[in-house]
């Protein structure tokens, strides 16, 4: 693989090796919803553990062997807290990485920068996780969620500029943050534009009352900021009840086997959503050399693993970035040379990243992606249409 820096950080022979890194082993740790209404994101970290079992098999980074603990929080903030202190305290890992959701990660932002202990790649656009001058420690990994909000914004404002939008958001960070940025790709026509609103509480059953309650508003255009499990039901509901309305999918919950198998195929043909990584299912990829790395990698280290889930996908290219991290650091391996380098990323290409999409970063710049491209549902399938989009462009919203 290339290398995944812009330059390397000189070796420095004085440092004192932090917690959670001897002569001989590397521990790392992640907080993830192994359990509850979440649950179906856990493959994440589950695959970017496996690839480091790889890494072991072939020798360790540097000569150290990578060991990852892992706990579950089941979603609820407060057990993600409970989680990542016992990390920290009593596992004494070097850094937590990979950690799951928008809410439960903005529990443990404030102790994790405290303690001056690197959150990394978290597995959320939460704008507020690229905020460098509050949280120096902490960096998300996939665009914020107010960038793709604004995406969405100016398709429909393109293609459909007298659209009726009915929106279903979750009731915490995430939906709101889409639903945030929404608001502020449309700008004043935003009122008018925007005919209905439901959010539900990841506690309930379904939300099947909430899609028929939008439905009854017009509108033409039906936007699910929605996590897996819901945005499963919406989709499949929203086709059963007959509603032909142009459906926009939040990105992080494009999954096709979470997600679009669920809802069942037939059902989710022609919706519409926007992806940084490349779909395994997608025809075009069947050469291409890093897909087939990623399939030799299922096929060895995660076999049980869904290769039709988008979120494997996803923990895979955490894994091989992370791992790239701590190699450019040599044997002499802190905290704060994790975060150094980690601020200074320069990534042209990863195994599976969407040609033409870079990973950088920089000591002020903690949004690690920053472009996606939008794609359509089709057959079994996402396929790519329209130019990359450079979602760095678009304003944040305060």
């Amino acid at each position: 693989m290339v290398s995944l820096f812009a330059t390397t950080l000189a070796a420095t022979a004085a440092y004192a090796q932090s917690p959670g890194v001897t002569p001989q082993q590397i521990t790392l740790g992640t907080v993830l919803p192994f359990s509850g209404p979440a649950s179906s994101y856990s493959v994440s970290g589950q695959a970017s553990i496996a690839y480091f079992d790889k890494i072991n098999a072939e020798g360790g980074i540097n000569g150290r062997k990578i060991k990852v603990i892992s706990y579950d929080d089941a979603y609820s903030p407060s057990k993600t807290v409970e989680q990542a202190r016992r990390l920290i305290e009593s596992d004494e890992v070097l850094l937590l990485y990979g950690t799951f959701g928008t809410p439960t990660n903005v529990a443990i932002m404030r102790y994790m920068n405290a303690k001056k202990v690197p959150l990394l790649f978290i597995v959320s656009g939460g704008t507020i996780f690229g905020d460098y001058r509050k949280s120096p420690w902490t960096m998300g990994f996939r665009p914020s969620y107010q960038s793709e909000g604004q995406i969405y914004a100016k398709y429909i404002l393109k293609t459909k500029p007298d659209a009726k939008i009915a929106v279903l958001y979750q009731n915490d960070d995430f939906g709101k943050d889409h639903l945030t940025g929404l608001k502020a790709g449309l700008e004043d026509k935003a009122s008018k534009m925007i005919v209905a609103e439901a959010p539900y509480e990841t506690a309930e059953p379904t939300v099947d009352s909430q899609i028929v309650r939008l439905k009854a508003s017009g509108a033409d255009v039906f936007i699910l900021f929605s996590s897996n499990k819901f945005s499963a039901q919406a989709l499949r509901k929203s086709a059963e009840i007959g509603w032909n309305a142009l459906r926009i999918l939040a990105g992080a919950s494009s999954s096709v086997g979470a997600v679009m198998r669920t809802a069942g195929f037939s059902n989710v043909q022609g919706v519409v959503s926007a992806t940084t990584q490349k779909d395994p299912d997608d025809p075009q990829w069947s050469d291409d050399a890093g897909v087939k790395r990623w399939r030799e990698f299922m096929d060895k280290y995660y076999p049980s693993g869904d290769r039709h889930d988008l979120t494997v996908v996803s923990g895979y290219s955490t894994a091989q970035i992370l791992t790239g991290i701590l190699g450019e650091l040599g044997r002499d391996i802190t905290r704060e040379r994790v975060m150094d380098v980690a601020s200074n990323l320069q990534i042209n290409q990863l195994d599976m990243l969407l040609p033409g999409i870079q990973l950088k970063t920089s000591p002020t710049d903690h949004y690690p992606i920053e472009q996606m491209q939008l794609v359509k549902f089709s057959g079994e399938h996402w396929a790519l249409f329209g130019d990359i989009i450079d979602a760095g462009k678009i304003a944040i919203a305060d």
